[in-house]
């Protein structure tokens, strides 16, 4: 069987509920037992949990289904590599030292079925977002995240959780808009492409699955999301493809 690469992203577990996120996660682990057998390497690339912080001895609970789902592919040889989204990137170890994931909190440029790859979430990247990227630079500030330490689990993740929920709102339309050339993503994946090329720019954050050309055997991927498209991309030595996880016949490709 030709093994094959696949790339997901922005599950968002923990929105809007409890029990909506677990629908969620099951529909999520049901995808990936269907594609264990035929991968070879999981990308998630950013956003599994709507948020996420690690105390020192204490994890925010739920979801041990997805984690121990991640265990089991990492015990049976298929590395999983995980990437800081901008819900989830306060991540100290627990991923790498209990499940064995391999993790990211930057872009990465790596070779697949002999294409190359520029994958990272997408937060920050491109031009402007000027109050967004402060915002990012505050969150991985090392004081700022000890002294947000000092909370107690349950008072910190309950204001983190609204402020999340808060941001949803906000960003709502803007997930179902697509602005071309006008994209953060395709600027800095166009200047990128004038010092080095790439065959695929794969990101999440925007939740809008599509490919875009943007020369000549370059295009940008975004993978959509797990919240309304269910969303993949795989790819292996007979090509790539972006589809949905609930109708193997769909395509996600924004023509220009």
């Amino acid at each position: 069987m030709q093994k094959k690469t696949y790339f997901i992203s922005d599950f968002h577990l923990g929105v809007p509920n409890l029990e909506e996120s677990l629908i969620r996660e099951k529909r999520i682990i049901s995808f990936l037992n269907s594609i264990k057998n035929s991968c070879c390497e999981l990308y998630i690339v950013g956003d599994i949990f709507d948020f996420w912080f690690e105390y020192k001895t204490v994890v925010p609970k739920g979801f041990i289904r997805l984690l121990a789902k991640l265990a089991e592919f990492v015990d049976d040889a298929i590395p999983v590599h995980v990437f800081h989204g901008n819900h989830d990137l306060w991540q100290f170890g627990y991923l790498e030292n209990e499940i064995g994931c391999k993790v990211y909190s930057k872009p990465i440029i790596k070779t697949i079925a002999g294409k190359k790859l520029y994958i990272g979430h997408g937060d920050g990247l491109g031009p402007k977002q000027v109050i967004f990227k402060f915002i990012l630079a505050t969150y991985r500030n090392y004081l700022f995240q000890r002294m947000f330490a000092f909370f107690h689990p349950n008072i910190g993740i309950g204001i983190a959780n609204w402020f999340s929920h808060k941001s949803k709102e906000k960003t709502y339309i803007d997930n179902h808009a697509f602005y071309k050339e006008e994209e953060h993503l395709i600027i800095h994946a166009r200047n990128f492409l004038m010092h080095e090329h790439i065959d695929y720019f794969v990101f999440g954050h925007r939740h809008l699955p599509m490919i875009y050309e943007l020369k000549d055997n370059s295009n940008y991927v975004n993978l959509g999301d797990w919240m309304e498209y269910n969303t993949y991309f795989s790819i292996d030595e007979n090509g790539a493809e972006l589809k949905s996880y609930t109708d193997e016949t769909a395509n996600y490709v924004y023509n220009k």
